[in-house]
């Protein structure tokens, strides 16, 4: 049975992730201060201290469970031998938005703050390690879309466009206060024509380059 002292511990961190995720969301990563993450704690910012040793350490805390369980959920799509490669990458492309979209207030903090390149195989970091193993994933589904014959630099070059197409697709809504559900609703059809005219225009690509 947990100690008042160790309860009291967790309630602390607590406190500090929420008061981090609110000021984050906010007014941006750069603009926020620990000691005014603590002020919004209700501790002192050397008791904040004790359990991040910066504001680097709260976002990776932060970030790291939502990003985990998104790569899982990609992992398991990918490894559906039911689902066809085109069929598996629309349904990546869902599970992505729709995770942005439903984190929209933490989506710059989860994918863009403190990020390096995407296609460093061993990043430095947690946080981008796991952001590049996203990547990796999506690659891997936009890869098995092609046509067996598309070269390995090709299929990154693919992999970016569409990378990059995910993102605008978020960046577009990012400041909607239109409901996750209302929006995924209104607009799905034209994101997963989105998915097919990327298909569709790499693979021109690659015939003009045979």
């Amino acid at each position: 049975m947990a100690t008042r002292q160790e309860i009291r511990s967790e309630e602390t961190k607590r406190a500090i992730l929420a008061a981090a995720t609110e000021l984050f969301a906010k007014r941006g990563f750069d603009a926020v201060s620990i000691r005014e993450i603590a002020k919004a704690a209700g501790c002192s910012h050397t008791t904040l201290y004790i359990y991040f040793k910066d504001k680097e350490a709260l976002l990776h805390q932060l970030s790291k469970g939502p990003l985990q369980s998104l790569a899982e959920q990609m992992e398991r799509t990918l490894a559906d031998e039911a689902l066809p490669p085109r069929e598996k990458l629309r349904e990546i492309s869902r599970q992505f938005i729709r995770f942005c979209l439903g984190n929209r207030n933490m989506y710059t903090l989860f994918f863009m703050v403190k990020a390096t390149r995407i296609d460093v195989e061993e990043p430095e970091k947690e946080l981008q390690a796991l952001r590049t193993h996203l990547f990796g994933l999506l690659r891997r589904a936009v890869l098995h879309a092609l046509p067996k014959e598309a070269a390995e630099e090709e299929a990154l070059a693919f992999a970016r466009i569409y990378f990059y197409t995910l993102h605008g697709i978020v960046g577009t809504y990012t400041h909607s206060e239109e409901p996750l559900d209302s929006l995924l609703e209104r607009l799905s059809p034209t994101f997963e024509l989105a998915v097919d005219v990327i298909l569709a225009g790499s693979e021109q690509m690659m015939t003009r380059s045979v």
